[in-house]
């Protein structure tokens, strides 16, 4: 009996001490092989620098001066980083909830978790934690079918769970691994994620949203919500976390049951290149972005890469301001097509949509058009010979194209490439900038009517006849040499400059646009109100081309102006976004301020890496800015821009022939501009000016051939006006925006008279009617 106790005890110290001898070889065998790991001998590690600074692509962000994000630059990954205190806590928890329920009690191995999977193969759920999928993602890759190859990648993971644990808090892996995470539909990032499904920052998201995304972690692939892809698979997936979250605590059993009962409502938002608010402005700070790169490398000489290495780009654009000038675009630019079209239909004009050309020259556009395509350029590019190439665009093809009748602004259909140019033409385009004039800071900037299909910006890519908006610079060359005051006048007949005289080779005779001159003297508020030419033709006659063309340069005009008589009259081509800066000159009290669109850039990590420097010029003094400013408030006040004041209508006719309102605007604050006209109705610009805001639209055709038969569409206040009058009535619908509504600021002791009373005294002689002492009586 004592031999077999003895016997007995033997064997449970032999037990032990096999036992012992195991579990110490097995953790010594455990850490051999987390040592080689780490050591690399199962496979490349990342060194200590890249472990803390993984690189991960991140987006460029443009933000708008409201804070608002306008849009990204990226190439595969549109990722915005935002940080744990912008989480709200019921994501945070469905994600702890759902992936790794004991996050908060690990260091980065789960134990129980990783016996569980061992014990019953997976059967019962996986072990990954967190922080091993964050390395994962960040380091290992996709998880190899090989077994022995799956197995190496899961002992790295787990190293670099435990290093990544030790190198950061819970707080900054949990919102690492919601930055790094792709959701689909270039959606990179939790924040990318929120805005482009929801239309909101992550801060928004409710609980039922939350889990949503959350529940595309286990597989963003097949749990996409979007309505062709799997939306009842995700509402499904979602509801487990809504589940999880319910057994963990974080909701009641009650919620749970609510909110799963929920639809998902999306909100998608996606986010390219071409689609979203300022697209144009965008597109215009990508090629500014890639010229300043060029010259303000990083510390240690790299090139910054502009998709890849998330800048922070803080404009000037107000996103609010945008929206209203983007609204005010579409409103009138698709009125106005409509009646476009009406006017030419094939019946009313065969050659539509050119006017008043030979059959040769609309062969010359139309060649030219088809040479200077994308199609021709990359058929010319893959090898192809001339006549393919103009064989096929002679062939019908399936094709979208842009339709303003449509709820998207597309139709699909079939023609051929040379009938969808010729379709494209028969567009009218727009472009609009607004300023404010002291700072010079760009509010809104709309350079066409759709960057999807009309990609030239208008705004600053093209240059059109300024038309009557041209005469400011000849009236402020006037009052500025010759001081005259807007009292002051001129006798409207018709008017020559002779032969030779500032470089003209012959006489130069300017008619007024309807032909007649009525002999009487007219102020000089009055006739550029009405744009009378042989009034500014004599203005020009007295100071010389040379001394507006100065004064224009001295604006920020850096177009070619010849120094020629005929400038008088608006025809130098102008863009919107210098003449938008040029008239900010005259609301700046003289001061010309150069326009700019971004005040500061920061790097990923906050660092500033550049600050906008105001550029200014003193061009005229106050007295003589005050006097142009009172000039052109007369414009609104009884000439060509009155119908912002009036109610009124034009008969605005849709392909159904309705009649719609047109210009019910009823504006009652001091209101400054200038609309202009250029020769066959080819342009119509608006130029207006409230104390803090100015802004510039132009209107017309690509093909300068391409306009409306007469004045009554085609005049700067049909065609521009209503845009800048829409743009302005929202903007003073939103308080917030601070838009001035009073007078404009006058200059102590103003040496120059505005007051017209004693002049028309003066001259009321001359005048035969009442009517005549209107058109004077400012």
């Amino acid at each position: 009996m004592a031999k077999t106790a003895q016997k007995n005890n033997n064997q449970f110290i032999k037990y032990v001490k096999w036992f012992w001898i195991l579990f110490i070889s097995g953790i010594s065998m455990i850490a051999l092989i987390f040592l080689l790991a780490s050591w690399g001998a199962l496979g490349e590690m990342p060194t200590f620098e890249r472990l803390e600074n993984p690189q991960t692509n991140l987006a460029t962000e443009f933000i708008s001066s409201d804070g608002e994000t306008l849009g990204k630059l990226y190439l595969d990954d549109n990722r915005t980083p935002i940080a744990f205190n912008d989480l709200p806590d019921h994501l945070v928890e469905a994600l702890i909830a759902t992936e790794d329920a004991r996050f908060y009690e690990h260091a980065g191995i789960d134990a129980r978790s990783t016996l569980r999977a061992f014990f019953f193969l997976g059967s019962k759920g996986g072990a990954s934690t967190i922080s091993q999928q964050l390395s994962r993602q960040l380091f290992v890759g996709v998880r190899s079918k090989n077994k022995l190859q799956a197995i190496k990648q899961k002992i790295k993971e787990w190293v670099l769970a435990i290093r990544l644990e030790r190198q950061y808090t819970k707080e900054e892996i949990i919102t690492w691994y919601f930055n790094i995470y792709d959701f689909g539909n270039n959606a990179d990032g939790i924040r990318s994620a929120s805005r482009i499904y929801f239309g909101k920052e992550p801060m928004q998201l409710k609980i039922e949203e939350a889990a949503m995304l959350v529940g595309m972690f286990k597989n963003s692939s097949l749990y996409n919500p979007r309505p062709h892809r799997n939306p009842v698979g995700t509402k499904n997936r979602r509801n487990v976390v809504l589940s999880q979250m319910a057994k963990y605590g974080y909701i009641s059993s009650k919620e749970k049951d609510s909110l799963q009962n929920l639809e998902m409502n999306l909100n998608y938002n996606p986010e390219s290149h071409r689609e979203g608010l300022a697209t144009y402005f965008r597109m215009y700070m990508q090629r500014w972005l890639n010229r300043w790169v060029e010259d303000h490398p990083k510390p240690n000489g790299e090139k910054y890469n502009i998709y890849l290495d998330g800048l922070k780009v803080y404009t000037t654009i107000d996103s609010r301001m945008q929206k209203n000038a983007e609204d005010a675009v579409e409103q009138h630019m698709a009125r106005l097509q409509a009646e476009f079209f009406v006017q030419n239909t094939p019946e009313r004009n065969p050659t539509t949509p050119f006017l008043e050309l030979e059959p040769e020259e609309i062969t010359s556009i139309m060649e030219r058009a088809m040479k200077s395509s994308s199609r021709w350029r990359s058929m010319k590019a893959e090898g192809k010979n001339e006549n393919e190439i103009r064989a096929s665009f002679k062939e019908k093809t399936e094709m979208t194209v842009f339709d303003w009748n449509s709820d998207s602004f597309e139709k699909d259909t079939i023609m051929t490439p040379m009938d969808s140019i010729r379709y494209y033409k028969t567009f009218l385009r727009t472009a609009m900038m607004s300023m404010e004039p002291q700072t010079g800071h760009v509010k809104a900037w709309v350079g066409g009517v759709d960057y999807k299909h009309f990609q030239y910006d208008n705004v600053i890519q093209g240059a059109r006849q300024a038309g009557s908006t041209f005469k400011p610079f000849v009236y402020a060359a006037a009052i500025d040499q010759l001081r005259l005051s807007p009292c002051d006048s001129l006798p409207d007949t018709q008017y020559c400059i002779e032969p030779l005289k500032h470089g003209n080779p012959e006489a130069w005779c300017p008619k007024n646009s309807d032909g007649k001159y009525s002999g009487k003297k007219r102020t000089l508020k009055n006739a550029l109100a009405n744009s009378v030419n042989t009034i500014t033709a004599q203005l020009i006659d007295k100071v010389g081309p040379g001394s507006v063309v100065s004064i224009a340069r001295n604006m920020g005009l850096t177009k070619e102006i010849l120094e020629v008589p005929a400038i008088a009259l608006g025809t130098p081509d102008m863009n919107v976004y210098e003449m938008v800066g040029a008239y900010g000159t005259f609301a700046n009290q003289g001061v010309y301020v150069k326009p700019v669109m971004i005040t500061s850039i920061e790097d990923k990590n906050g660092t500033v890496l550049y600050e906008y420097i105001p550029e200014t010029k003193d061009v005229l003094s106050k007295d003589v800015a005050y006097a142009m400013v009172n000039l052109m408030e007369g414009v609104t006040q009884a000439g060509s821009g009155t119908r912002l004041r009036t109610q009124g209508y034009d008969k605005w006719r849709t392909e159904y022939r309705e009649i719609v309102t047109g210009y019910p605007y009823q504006f009652t604050n001091p209101i400054a501009g200038k609309t202009g006209t250029t020769q066959n109705q080819s342009d119509g610009w608006f130029m207006g000016m409230v104390p803090n805001l100015v802004t510039g639209v132009w209107v017309g055709g690509e093909e300068r051939a391409t306009h409306f038969r007469t004045l009554k569409y085609g005049q700067g206040a049909s065609m521009a006006l209503p845009i800048w009058a829409l743009y302005m009535k929202a903007n003073y619908a939103n308080e917030e925006l601070g838009i001035s509504q009073d007078e404009f600021e006058e200059p102590e002791n103003l040496s120059i008279n505005i007051d017209c009373t004693k002049i028309l005294e003066e001259i009321k002689d001359d005048l035969d009617t009442e009517d005549d002492l209107d058109d004077l009586d400012f």
